[in-house]
């Protein structure tokens, strides 16, 4: 009673403190949001941070985005920040590379990272090589995005993971991301990067929804470049995976956790520069290794990985040879189900992680 008389006593005070510490148990709500949005917002906030930032690229201001990605941007920021182009790769690209050369930080959308092969002397020989080529005098802050790697239906000219190609070049770093915090984080990340930078979305992951906590939606939330993730914990096997194909793992894993298999499931993000660090202790810790990617085999993402394991501290600790699970080495086929074949699915991954362990 004594107590009760006190807490009558001490009024509105009493009661504030009361909720303060309700409030302070609570945690932070987390919010569903798609990976195309999670992009738009990231562009929004960097727009909105620094004024030298803009974006140009094929219907990207009225038609708010081949794909939608850029959905309400024009009507923020109006013409001379949202640009729509003529379909000339080469051309608006060369536009971007040199704004990026007079101070101004371009996004340079490609409707498609296939169109990109248009563009690519802009990439190579002007972005990634210029800050090498004048001392460190011009640095070309420049970010290249558009959808890579497979779709569904749209055949080999439309269906190429460039992961590989512009992770060969020195001079570019190279972004991969799966999942909305990736996306996010990554894409702001690379608009304040002082480099130019290649970021590969994919077109399948684009309405895919995942939850953010409140710290990944805040407007200063960055993921650093050149650090990947470990999205599960495991002790049998390393997967290694990029992009769409991480959700293949993760699946993979939870299937095999039920025949008591625990797979460590390493997200990339970046390609270049990779994370070498993590990998390997990744593969210290379980002694196997599986790479998985969607494109193909010859000279391929997991082929670089496998061979930073063999020539650093990791191959003393592997137990089996390490194996790839890429893209079919042809062409993509039309048809829906050569397509399927042609690029990895969770029973390849399965059956990749048993042939490891020698189940």
């Amino acid at each position: 009673m004594a107590s009760l008389r006190c807490f009558l006593r001490s009024g509105k005070s009493a009661v504030s403190v009361v909720l303060r510490r309700e409030f302070s148990k609570t945690s932070p709500v987390a919010v569903q949001v798609n990976v195309r949005d999670a992009l738009n917002q990231a562009m929004d906030e960097e727009l909105e941070r620094d004024e030298r930032v803009f974006l140009l690229g094929e219907e990207v201001a009225q038609y708010d985005g081949a794909y939608k990605v850029s959905r309400g941007l024009w009507k923020k920021y109006g013409d001379k920040r949202i640009i729509d182009t003529p379909i000339t790769e080469m051309g608006f690209a060369g536009i971007a590379v040199g704004a990026a050369f007079a101070g101004l930080r371009p996004i340079c959308e490609f409707m498609t990272w296939n169109f990109s092969m248009q563009a690519i002397d802009q990439v190579i020989n002007s972005a990634a090589k210029t800050y090498y080529m004048s001392a460190g005098a011009q640095p070309v802050p420049i970010v290249f995005r558009g959808p890579n790697g497979s779709s569904a239906g749209v055949a080999a000219q439309h269906s190429q993971c460039f992961a590989a190609w512009y992770g060969h070049c020195p001079g570019l770093k190279v972004v991969s991301p799966w999942n909305s915090e990736d996306a996010r984080g990554l894409l702001k990340a690379s608009i304040r990067d002082d480099n130019p930078v290649v970021f590969l979305e994919n077109e399948l992951m684009y309405g895919v929804p995942f939850e953010l906590s409140e710290e990944v939606m805040h407007k200063d939330f960055v993921v650093p470049i050149g650090k990947a993730k470990v999205e599960r914990q495991g002790t049998h096997i390393t997967l290694v995976s990029h992009s769409r194909c991480v959700g293949f793992c993760l699946d993979a894993a939870a299937f095999l956790a039920k025949e008591g298999v625990e797979c460590e499931v390493v997200n990339l993000r970046t390609i270049r520069p990779l994370d070498v660090d993590t990998i390997e202790a990744s593969v210290i810790k379980t002694g196997h290794l599986v790479t998985v990617e969607g494109g193909w085999p010859q000279y391929g993402v997991g082929a670089e990985i496998c061979a930073r394991i063999m020539e650093g501290p990791a191959f003393n600790y592997l137990d089996a040879p390490a194996v790839r699970v890429t893209g079919v080495d042809i062409p993509m086929p039309y048809a829906k189900i050569l397509e399927d074949h042609s690029v990895p699915q969770i029973k390849d991954i399965i059956f990749s992680v048993k042939k490891v362990l020698n189940m």
